[in-house]
């Protein structure tokens, strides 16, 4: 029987559809570039919520990159008013802390794909002239 979701779990999935509509639409600093708010972890006595967001942009960012530490820091100040925003748009007796962090596992995850691609190369894992030879059609 499948596990059905906790209700930590539902409050930050909620969450995060909230914040990324009010950091789109409210947060007005030029400093802040693209963000996407890619997971949100809420502590078990609603204590804290880690936000874990991403930037888009065309050069591989690191959580090093002025662009992200000027993001993540602008975020982090702005927590307050989000934090306030996220109460009322959820109805939450109890609204977490809201601490921002770079997400680095795009960049991990992009790292390890060029890493298969050397390794392997870019052919395909199934060769498509050894699906003619085993279709039935191919006998006849």
């Amino acid at each position: 029987m499948a596990r059905e979701f906790s209700r930590i779990d539902r409050i930050g999935d909620q969450m995060q559809r909230e914040l990324a509509q009010l950091i789109q639409r409210e947060v007005k600093d030029p400093r802040l570039g693209m963000v996407t708010v890619n997971a949100v972890k809420v502590s078990r006595d609603l204590g804290y919520a880690d936000i874990y967001v991403s930037l888009m942009s065309t050069e591989e960012l690191t959580a090093d990159s002025p662009e992200v530490k000027e993001s993540v820091f602008v975020l982090n100040k702005a927590a307050g008013f989000l934090r306030g925003q996220v109460g009322r748009a959820m109805k939450l007796r109890v609204v977490p802390q809201l601490r921002f962090h770079f997400d680095e596992l795009q960049g991990y995850s992009r790292k390890m794909d060029n890493l298969i691609r050397k390794a392997v190369g870019d052919k395909p894992a199934v060769d498509p002239e050894d699906d003619n030879q085993d279709s039935p059609e191919s006998d006849t």
